[in-house]
């Protein structure tokens, strides 16, 4: 059984992965990215904000996790190789975090 400590670290873990998912997110609206791409983005950014945060429940950080993978199979391509990277990151992280819950 799991000690009260390991289960802090382990939601620690979980909401600086989540946190890292959102600013990868984020940071693409400070890139020239096309307007479609740019719209998926932008709602998978505020989908992923609901799941940022100590007291968010892990149901909602699934829920909110597996839309914005969702949301990000729509991207394709952003127009900036900068912007693929982050959305490339992001994709990993929400497995990440999926696979961890």
């Amino acid at each position: 059984m799991a000690s009260s400590d390991d289960e802090k670290d382990e939601g620690d873990d979980l909401r600086s992965l989540v946190a890292d998912l959102h600013a990868n997110l984020e940071a693409t609206a400070e890139l020239p990215v096309e307007a479609r791409a740019s719209q998926w983005l932008g709602e998978a950014e505020a989908v992923c904000e609901d799941a940022v945060g100590p007291d968010v429940p892990e149901a909602v950080v699934e829920k909110r996790v597996g839309q914005v993978r969702m949301l990000l199979s729509n991207v394709d391509e952003t127009g900036s190789e900068a912007a693929d990277e982050r959305v490339a990151a992001a994709r990993d992280l929400a497995e990440e975090i999926e696979a961890r819950l």
